[in-house]
């Protein structure tokens, strides 16, 4: 009995001791998440006010949720004797880990923040970037997902994207069309200059302004190449392009211009 005792008595004491403590952690545990709960509502609104995307405002919130209950978790657990600064060494050190291993991600979850706050482009606009043309469909946090005009979904990582040349074709609400058409040497300019925006002007998908515009772009061994410059709305791009090019071989035909093909050497006149 004396036995039995002196374990109860032992039992006692430590719950003196340790029940107090369990029951400040616990208590710390339910008010912090409480808490927390509260304070992702009140800053959802200001975060939804800013526009920064629902990617970066769901990370945001995540991001604050985890370091928040990690806060609270070293908190509770100070009450129980842990040294907080052992554990927080601990996960600094893990921290350190994941971050070098996934460094390249990292660089590509940066790239979607600042591509989410800056808005260089948004979903809809016609972009090219990496050499890819395409619409975009989706802005993520690592990757910037890209329609093409035939229907093939190209992922792109966000920070590629920043490291280059992003050319937003929407971003002035038109696009303009750079076609190269080749004539002879003999061939009269102002006459195929009007043929060609005479050709274009029957096409509904071409602006009327800015006007369509054409000229001597470059002069090759065998063709004058000339640049021409027709403006349509982005989603017209492709259809635009090629009746465009339709037209003008067409108009070509009609009006019998011919063209010089690169086999031997011939000379002939040089038109106006």
């Amino acid at each position: 009995m004396e036995d039995y005792q002196q374990i109860i008595d032992k039992i006692l004491a430590v719950s003196w001791d340790i029940g107090p403590k369990i029951l400040m952690a616990t208590a710390s545990l339910f008010i912090g998440f409480y808490l927390i709960k509260k304070l992702k509502k009140l800053l959802k609104y200001p975060l939804e006010k800013a526009r920064l995307g629902d990617g970066v405002t769901n990370f945001i919130s995540s991001i604050l949720d985890v370091v928040l209950k990690i806060a609270v978790i070293l908190f509770a657990a100070s009450f129980l004797g842990f040294q907080t600064s052992s554990l927080v060494a601990v996960i600094a050190a893990a921290s350190f880990a994941v971050g070098l291993a996934l460094q390249g991600s990292l660089s590509n979850f940066a790239a979607g923040i600042l591509i989410m706050v800056f808005k260089p482009y948004k979903t809809g606009d016609w972009i090219e970037v990496k050499e890819k043309f395409g619409k975009v469909s989706e802005i993520q946090i690592f990757n910037t997902i890209l329609v093409s005009p035939g229907n093939k979904v190209l992922i792109i990582p966000n920070g590629q994207i920043i490291d280059d040349v992003v050319t937003n074709f929407s971003e002035k609400g038109l696009i303009r069309l750079e076609l190269n058409v080749h004539i002879p040497y003999a061939e009269d300019f102002p006459r195929v200059k009007t043929m060609i925006l005479n050709a274009l002007s029957q096409i509904d998908g071409i602006l009327k302004d800015p006007i369509t515009e054409v000229g001597i772009e470059t002069f090759d061994s065998h063709n004058i190449v000339l640049a021409v410059r027709p403006y349509a709305l982005p989603d017209d791009y492709w259809t635009v392009l090629f009746q465009a090019n339709e037209a003008i071989k067409r108009a070509f035909n009609e009006n019998g211009v011919k063209v010089a093909y690169s086999e031997g050497v011939e000379l002939g006149e040089i038109g106006k």
